[in-house]
Formats: C-alpha cells, sequence, structure tokens
C-alpha cells in the first residue's frame, strides 16, 4: 500500500518504556520503594522518547500520586494508558497528558489480555474520547491486529492505534513457529493498512531482545511501547544498560 505524501516513513523509531512493573515490586511490599518515577528519570536519561503508565481501576501498581508526580517531572511524553470508564477520562481530563491510550481492563487479568473491541462499541467509544481530544491529548486505540477494528478506530476519531504484539511474542517463546510466522505477516499487513487511513501506528506487549526486531523493522512504525522485559531484565543487568540493548536492536532493524 502506497505510503501517504504527508507521512515519511522509517523516521526515528520511538521507544516508550513502561514503568508499571517498578510499582509492582514496591507495592508488594509496600512504602515508598522502588520508586516509579525514579525509575522514569533513568530511562529519560537512557534515551527512553517517551513514558507508559497504566493506572487500573484496582491501583495494583501505577497509583493517582504516581500519574500525578510524573505529570510534574517528566520532560518526555507521558503515555497514560487507562480503561474507558468516567473516572479515567476524568483523571485524564485533570492532568492532560501528552497522549491517552485506551486499553481493555479485566479486574482479574494479569496483563492486558488482548486488544479492545472498538467495533462493537463504537458510538459510546466515539464519545468518550472526544473530550479527551478536545483537551489535546493524542488518542491511541490498544488492538488487535484485525482490519475491522483499526476501521472502527479510524472512524471513532483515534489518531493513534497501538498493535497488539502479544499473540506473536508468545507463538515464538512458545516455539510456534508456523503460528509467529503468521502472527507477523498479520502484524505488518495491519500497520500497512492503519497507515493508508492515515493513523500512527505503534505496537507493543510482551516484546523483548528476541522478537523486537522484525516489528522495528516495519517502516508504517513509529513508536514501540516496552515494559515489563525490560523492568525485568534490568534486574540482571541494570536499567540503562537494558534500554540500550533495546535501543540497540531497533535501530539496527529500522537501517
Amino acid at each position: 500500500m502506497p505510503a501517504l505524501p504527508n507521512v515519511p516513513l522509517m523516521e526515528h523509531l520511538r521507544l516508550g518504556i513502561n514503568i508499571d512493573h517498578v510499582a509492582t515490586v514496591r507495592n508488594a511490599r509496600g512504602g515508598d520503594y522502588p520508586d516509579p518515577i525514579r525509575a522514569a528519570r533513568l530511562a529519560e536519561e537512557a534515551g527512553a522518547d517517551g513514558i507508559t503508565a497504566h493506572l487500573r481501576e484496582d491501583r495494583r501498581h501505577i497509583t493517582d500520586d504516581d500519574i500525578e508526580r510524573l505529570s510534574d517531572v517528566l520532560s518526555v511524553p507521558l503515555n497514560f494508558e487507562m480503561a474507558a470508564t468516567d473516572e479515567m477520562q476524568a483523571i485524564a481530563l485533570r492532568h492532560r497528558p501528552h497522549a491517552v491510550c485506551i486499553v481493555p481492563e479485566k479486574r482479574e487479568e494479569r496483563t492486558t489480555e488482548g486488544g479492545l473491541e472498538v467495533a462493537q462499541d463504537e458510538n459510546r467509544l466515539a464519545h468518550f474520547i472526544a473530550p479527551l481530544r478536545d483537551a489535546g491529548c493524542r488518542v491511541s486505540i490498544f488492538i488487535a491486529a484485525d482490519q475491522r477494528q483499526i476501521v472502527a478506530a479510524n472512524r471513532i476519531g483515534a489518531q493513534v492505534i497501538e498493535l497488539h504484539t502479544g499473540a506473536y511474542c508468545d507463538a515464538h517463546a512458545e516455539g510456534r513457529l508456523e503460528d509467529r510466522d503468521a502472527e507477523l505477516e498479520r502484524l505488518r499487513q495491519m500497520a500497512g493498512f492503519a497507515h493508508g487511513l492515515g493513523l500512527e501506528v505503534h505496537a507493543g506487549h510482551g516484546l523483548t531482545y528476541d522478537t523486537v526486531a522484525p516489528v522495528a523493522a516495519f517502516p508504517e512504525v513509529r513508536e514501540l511501547n516496552i515494559g515489563h522485559f525490560l523492568i525485568g531484565e534490568a534486574i540482571f543487568r541494570g536499567l540503562a544498560p537494558s534500554i540500550a540493548e533495546m535501543r540497540r536492536l531497533m535501530d539496527e532493524a529500522r537501517v
């Protein structure tokens, strides 16, 4: 599919660092340590292009105070992940982060399990995101690599889609190579399709050193959001070196 003339391809691929699981470790014992805001500042210094934080309904990791402090101290954009609820909309409108990413959320899930169902909820979601756009937030929708969902996200007025890479990463980790390759091809096709509609394309969920390069190589993808793997890797090599290695792999794939 030809690129839109006003959206250049193969630009610098942005890296957003999700700091949720620094807060998970803190909350496991209580108290203030480790501080996710400190992790965010370290990520900035290591070359992160943005910081992602998901404020869940049950506050299992990131808290309201974390969002308040992040809004005050960050010099890179804050990507505020949130469910499409009145409570989260009010918080986003109060802080007006650079970006909001609307994600599905179930109280019982360990992590976000799939993309948002947009096509069956278009009217509500269109009204939900309108005030966020009016407030100056860039609205992203976290969805599966599915043409129907991409069309719906575009129709409701989202500026960005973030493609869920979890199925691809899971298939790779489990050695299901045919499934992995099929998922990767689906991501590639849908990145091109979304770009053709004029949507900015991001991707994330489950990406590791072993899986990032093929996704980073898609010319339509402008940003990757990576969290759990890098926070885990930081235990062994430190946060800054972990981010630097991910940045290196992304840049090599981009070239």
